[in-house]
C-alpha cells in the first residue's frame, strides 16, 4: 500500500505541478498551450493518442504531421481506402491499431455526424477506444476530470506513493492511487502535467528529483531508491522464431508484395511473401521457380517473439502485387523494409 497523503498536500501537489507544467510544457503539434482556453481539436487528441500507444514522440510525430495533412479531419480520415490507411501506418507497429482507428473514424463520421462524443463513456463505446484512450480524450479535448494513467504516470505514482507492489500487479492500485491526485480544477493540463513530468523528470533511469517540482512529496525520493519504483516482475524469456522472406523483383524496379491476411500479426498490410515463422529454421520452399540468391539474414524483434528472416532475392514474374521499390520501402512494415533492404544491397553496385 502506499504512503498516504492528506488532501492539503495533494492540493500543494496539484499546485507545483500546475505551475511547473505552465512553464515547461513540451510544445507538441497535437496539444494547445497550458490554460488555453480553446481545447485541442478532439481529433488531434485521439490520433495522438492512438499512434503513441507503444511508441515514442519523436518516432509519432512525422506520422502525425503526415496523417494531419493528408486528413486533416476525422470525416477525411473515415473516407480513406483501407489500404492507404494502412500503407501510411507502415512502420508505427501494432497493426491493429491502425485497423481500429479507421474503424473508429467511420463510426464517429457515420453514428455521430462527424463530432465525437464529450464523455468518457461515450467515447469508451467507440470501436477500438479502450479505458486510457477514452480518458485521455475526455480530459484533454473536452476538459473533463478523467484519470489519465499511461506508463509515464504509473512511473510516477508508483514512486510519489513508493508502491511495493510489482507491475503488472500493481496497475489496479497504481490507477487508484493516480485517481486521488484528479480534480475538476484543470483536468486536461494535469493528465499532460503528469505525462511531460514522466517523460522528462520522473525518467525510467536516473530520474531528476533534484529538479522535480513534486520532489517534496514523494515516497521513493524519501527511500533514497526512487529509481527502484515501479517495481517490475521478471519477464519470461522472450521466445525465437525463424523464417524465410522471398524478394522477387521484375527488373524494372518492382517487388512482388502480398496482402496479409486481415487477422493475425501484421494483419491487412502488405509484405514479402514469407514462410511460416516457426521455433525452427524452415526448408527451401520457393513461392516461384526461380534460382534464389541468398542474401544474408535479417533481425526483428515483436512483442511475445523475436525472429531472424533468411532473405533470399531473385528475379522472375508471378502472380503478386508489384510496387515500385522505393514505394515499398516507404509502404512496408519495418521488418519487411529490413529485408527488401538486405536484398537491394546485395545487388547495389
Amino acid at each position: 500500500m502506499g504512503y498516504p497523503m492528506l488532501p492539503a498536500d495533494i492540493a500543494n501537489l496539484r499546485a507545483s505541478l500546475l505551475a511547473w507544467y505552465d512553464a515547461h510544457a513540451r510544445t507538441l503539434p497535437w496539444r494547445a498551450p497550458p490554460g488555453a482556453a480553446e481545447r485541442t481539436d478532439p481529433y488531434r487528441v485521439w490520433l495522438s493518442e492512438v499512434m503513441l500507444q507503444q511508441t515514442t514522440v519523436p518516432h509519432a510525430t512525422p506520422y502525425f504531421e503526415r496523417f494531419t495533412a493528408r486528413w486533416p479531419t476525422v470525416g477525411d480520415l473515415a473516407a480513406a481506402p483501407d489500404s492507404d490507411l494502412m500503407a501510411a501506418w507502415a512502420g508505427l507497429g501494432y497493426y491493429a491499431r491502425a485497423r481500429n482507428l479507421l474503424a473508429c473514424a467511420r463510426a464517429v463520421a457515420d453514428d455521430h455526424g462527424g463530432v465525437f462524443p464529450d464523455t468518457e463513456a461515450a467515447l469508451l463505446a467507440l470501436p477500438g477506444v479502450g479505458a486510457y484512450t477514452a480518458a485521455a480524450v475526455a480530459a484533454i479535448a473536452f476538459d473533463r476530470p478523467a484519470n489519465v494513467v499511461d506508463g509515464n504516470v504509473e512511473r510516477v505514482v508508483a514512486r510519489l506513493f513508493a508502491v511495493e507492489t510489482s507491475v503488472p500487479a500493481a496497475r489496479p492500485e497504481l490507477k487508484r492511487l493516480a485517481a486521488t491526485l484528479v480534480a475538476d480544477d484543470r483536468p486536461g493540463d494535469w493528465a499532460q502535467a503528469l505525462m511531460d513530468l514522466g517523460s522528462t523528470i520522473c525518467r525510467p533511469k536516473s530520474p531528476l528529483c533534484l529538479t522535480c517540482p513534486i520532489a517534496e512529496f514523494c515516497a521513493g525520493r524519501v527511500t533514497g531508491e526512487p529509481e527502484r519504483y515501479p517495481l517490475k516482475t521478471k519477464k519470461a524469456a522472450r521466445p525465437h522464431r525463424q523464417g524465410v522472406a522471398w524478394v522477387l523483383r521484375d527488373g524494372r524496379g518492382r517487388v512482388a508484395l502480398v496482402r496479409r491476411p486481415d487477422k493475425g500479426l501484421l494483419g491487412g498490410m502488405v509484405g514479402l511473401p514469407t514462410s511460416d515463422w516457426t521455433d525452427t529454421a524452415p526448408g527451401a520452399h520457393p513461392t516461384v521457380a526461380v534460382d534464389w540468391t541468398e542474401a544474408g539474414a535479417v533481425d526483428h524483434v515483436f512483442t511475445h517473439f523475436s525472429l531472424t528472416l533468411t532473405v533470399r532475392a531473385a528475379t522472375g514474374q508471378g502472380d503478386f502485387i508489384w510496387m515500385p521499390e522505393a514505394e515499398a520501402l516507404a509502404a512496408l512494415p519495418t521488418v519487411f523494409r529490413k529485408a527488401l533492404e538486405r536484398a537491394l544491397a546485395i545487388s547495389a553496385p
